[in-house]
C-alpha cells in the first residue's frame, strides 16, 4: 500500500492575496511563501465561503455553505452534530492536531480534532470579557470612530505590537515543538500519518507590525491602485457601509501608516511560516507531506477606499491558496480555475483515501492542480449574513449571496438591486452591471443559480432568532463566567503602538 501523506494546513486570517509575492507584490514580503508556491501550484481564482472569520473557517470544516450550517456571523455555534473533515482524517487513521486560530464559538473547541495545542486569544462563550488589547481595543475592526472620527483600526495604527502576534508566537513555537517530535517518532518506525493545522490570527487588524516588521516597508508601500468611486458610481449597499465605516475622512498619511503596518504583518506571518517550513525539512517529513497554504478571507486594505474584508469585492472574498507536494503535485505551476477555500477541505480528504463527507459541497483540488484542463466547473458561491449585535453590520442588517461563474460575479443583495461584474473585461470591478438593460439576460441566468436551494427571506428569519437566542447566552455568560477551554489569555501590555508623529 502506497504511504498515505502527512498533512501540513498552515491558515491566516485576513490576508489579502495581492500582499504576496506569489500573486504579484514585488516589495519582498512573503520569501517563504513565494518559495512554497514554487515548489507547488498556486491558485488564483480562490474564493472564500463568508468574507468574515468565523462562517468561512466553520464551512472549510464541513464542506458546507454558511446556510446549510446555519452559521453566518461570528458568533454562531458550529454544531458538533456535523462531521468535519478533521473527523474524516481521524476515522481513516490519522493524528489530527489543532494549533491555535480556530475561531470557533461555543463548547466544541475541537470539532474533530484529536487535540488542540494553542487555543484562540478569545473567550469561548459569548457574554465573556473580550482579549485584551490594551490601547489597541477597538482597532481589530470596523468598531466605531475614534480621534478625530476616524475609525479606531486607522487610527490606532502604525508601529508597536498587537497580542495576537504573541499568540501566533506560541502557535508557531507549539507547531515547531510537535513536528519535532512527529519526526523522532517517525525515525522511530511510528509511520502513523499526521494532519496539523496551524492558525494563524496575522495578519489582521490591528493594523500594527513589530519594529524589525514595520521598518522593512517604511517608505515603500505604494498608495492603493483603485481609487475611491465617483459619487453616485457605487451600488448603494456599498455606499451605505463606505458611509458608516468612518473611513472616508483618512488622509494620505493615514492610509500609508496602516498599508505599510499591514506588509509587516504578512512579513511577520511569513517570517512564521518559514520557521515551521523549517522545522518541518528538520523532522525529516516535508518529502511525504501536502502542504496547503490559505486565508479564512481577504482584506481591502485601502484598495477602492475600503479596509477590512465584509464585501463581495475581489480584495475581501478572494483569498490566497497554494499547495505543495513533492512528486504528487507540480513544481512552479499556477491554475486559474475558479475554486473555493472549502475545496481545501475536500483535497485533504482525497490526499489522506479519508472518507468524503456526505453533504460536503467541496471538490478536491487534486485533479485540477495536476492538469489545469481537467474537466471542472468554473463556479463557486460565498454568503454574507449579518445580524444587527455587532459593529461589523452597521445600522442594517444584510443578506448577500455571491455566484462566481466563469468570467460573471454576480451579487444577490436583498432590498437592493444585484451588483454585476465581468471580471474577464473589467478585473477591478469598476463598472457595476447590475443595472445594465444588455446584461438582463445574463443576470436573469446568475439570480437563478443563486437563489437555487437559498432563501433569503428565510435566512432572515433564522438570523433573527438566532440572535434572539445569542442574547440569552450572552446573559448567561455575563453572569454566570464560564471558563474557556481553549483559550490562551493575553494581557494589556502585550499590546502597545508607538506615538504618532
Amino acid at each position: 500500500m502506497e504511504r498515505r501523506p502527512n498533512i501540513l494546513f498552515l491558515f491566516s486570517d485576513q490576508h489579502a492575496r495581492s500582499v504576496c509575492g506569489a500573486y504579484g507584490d514585488t516589495l519582498g514580503v512573503s520569501p517563504n511563501l513565494d518559495a512554497l508556491a514554487r515548489s507547488g501550484v498556486t491558485f488564483t481564482n480562490a474564493y472564500c465561503p463568508s468574507p468574515i472569520c468565523t462562517p468561512s473557517r466553520m464551512s472549510l470544516l464541513t464542506g458546507r455553505w454558511p446556510f446549510e450550517q446555519r452559521c453566518w456571523t461570528l458568533e454562531d455555534v458550529l454544531s458538533s452534530g456535523l462531521p468535519t473533515y478533521a473527523h474524516s482524517l481521524g476515522a481513516a487513521g490519522y493524528k489530527t492536531v489543532s494549533v491555535g486560530r480556530m475561531h470557533s464559538i461555543g463548547p466544541d473547541q475541537h470539532h474533530g480534532f484529536s487535540e488542540r495545542l494553542v487555543g484562540d486569544c478569545g473567550p469561548n462563550w459569548l457574554g465573556v470579557e473580550r482579549q485584551k488589547l490594551g490601547p489597541l481595543l477597538g482597532a481589530q475592526g470596523p468598531s466605531g470612530p475614534g480621534p478625530n472620527g476616524l475609525a479606531r483600526s486607522l487610527a490606532f495604527s502604525g508601529k508597536g505590537q498587537s497580542g495576537y502576534e504573541v499568540v501566533d508566537d506560541a502557535t508557531t513555537e507549539a507547531t515547531c515543538e510537535r513536528l519535532a517530535d512527529l519526526g523522532r517518532a517517525r525515525a522511530a518506525g511510528d509511520d502513523t500519518p499526521f494532519c496539523m493545522v496551524a492558525g494563524f490570527i496575522l495578519p489582521h487588524c490591528p493594523f500594527v507590525a513589530r519594529p524589525e516588521d514595520h521598518d522593512l516597508f517604511a517608505g515603500r508601500v505604494p498608495p492603493p491602485r483603485i481609487p475611491s468611486p465617483e459619487p453616485g458610481a457605487e451600488h448603494p449597499w456599498l455606499r451605505k457601509w463606505r458611509s458608516e465605516a468612518h473611513t472616508e475622512n483618512a488622509s494620505a498619511t493615514d492610509v500609508d501608516r496602516a498599508r505599510t503596518a499591514y506588509w509587516g504583518l504578512v512579513h511577520a506571518l511569513d517570517t512564521k511560516i518559514g520557521r515551521i517550513l523549517r522545522a518541518l525539512d528538520s523532522a525529516g517529513l516535508r518529502e511525504n507531506t501536502l502542504i496547503i497554504y490559505a486565508s479564512d478571507h481577504g482584506e481591502h486594505a485601502g484598495e477602492r477606499g475600503l479596509w477590512w474584508k465584509n464585501t463581495m469585492h475581489e480584495a475581501s472574498v478572494g483569498v490566497p491558496l497554494i499547495m505543495s507536494w513533492p512528486g504528487n503535485l507540480p513544481a512552479n505551476t499556477r491554475c486559474d480555475r475558479v475554486c473555493n477555500l472549502i475545496d481545501a477541505g475536500a483535497t485533504m480528504i482525497e490526499a489522506a483515501g479519508a472518507q468524503e463527507l456526505p453533504r460536503s459541497r467541496a471538490r478536491s483540488l487534486l485533479g485540477v492542480a495536476r492538469d489545469p484542463g481537467a474537466a471542472w466547473m468554473d463556479e463557486t458561491y460565498s454568503e454574507y449574513v449579518t445580524d444587527l449585535s455587532s459593529p461589523w453590520t452597521g445600522s442594517e442588517a444584510t443578506t448577500q449571496r455571491m455566484v462566481r461563474a466563469g468570467r460573471w460575479k454576480y451579487v444577490h443583495v436583498e432590498g437592493y438591486r444585484p451588483i454585476l461584474f465581468d471580471l474577464a473585461a473589467d478585473p477591478d470591478e469598476q463598472t457595476d452591471l447590475g443595472d445594465s438593460d444588455a446584461h438582463s439576460a445574463i443576470r436573469e441566468s446568475l439570480s437563478e443559480k443563486v437563489m437555487d436551494g437559498w432563501d433569503a427571506r428565510a435566512i432572515r428569519r433564522e438570523v433573527d432568532l438566532q440572535s434572539k437566542e445569542k442574547a440569552i447566552f450572552r446573559d448567561w455568560g455575563a453572569r454566570t463566567k464560564p471558563r474557556s477551554a481553549a483559550q490562551l489569555l493575553i494581557a494589556d501590555e502585550d499590546s502597545w503602538l508607538d506615538p504618532l508623529p
